[in-house]
């Protein structure tokens, strides 16, 4: 698996993803002929060990457009870095009229988070976090603002190298 920059994972090969529905939504178009259903299905894929992805697929079955948001969630996959479990620091994001705030937290403390964004946080393997949704509920830019804040976060190598100080500088200030 190589990574390409800002996060995101180039190749899938070697990693074994799971799924998660997040919402499916039925759409009605109404023509002459009467009306005509289809469906949006969002869903969010990811290896349980730092890699996950959303994507959204659109077809007249639903089954079919889970299919297709599942290929779409893998040409979208980020790596996030994971710490004894949980996130390295406190990240605030935002998408459309969605806010989430997401702070890691103790050992044993569980996933603290709503609906769209736990299927987000438990398919990149966090198993400690405390999370709160900001805003809109609408579960596209909950989803989106929850990645954007999982990409975001930087492990504490890289910051140490950024700055150029020792590690133990970075935790103590």
């Amino acid at each position: 698996m190589s990574k390409i920059s800002n996060n995101r994972v180039k190749t899938t090969a070697d990693v074994e993803l799971k799924e998660k529905v997040v919402a499916i939504n039925r759409v009605v178009k109404t023509t002459k002929g009467g009306r005509t259903f289809s469906f949006s299905a969002l869903v969010v894929v990811g290896n349980e060990n730092g890699v996950v992805g959303q994507g959204l697929g659109k077809a007249k079955e639903v089954q079919e457009a889970i299919t297709k948001g599942i290929e779409d969630a893998k040409k979208n996959l980020v790596h996030v870095p994971i710490m004894h479990g949980t996130i390295p620091h406190d990240q605030l994001a935002k998408a459309g009229a969605a806010k989430v705030l997401i702070k890691p937290a103790a050992h044993g403390t569980g996933v603290i988070a709503g609906g769209s964004m736990r299927a987000v946080l438990e398919s990149a393997g966090v198993t400690d976090v405390l999370a709160k949704s900001l805003g809109s509920a609408n579960p596209h830019n909950v989803v989106k603002a929850t990645l954007k804040a999982l990409s975001l976060l930087r492990e504490p190598i890289s910051v140490a190298k950024d700055r150029n100080i020792k590690l133990s500088k970075v935790f103590n200030g």
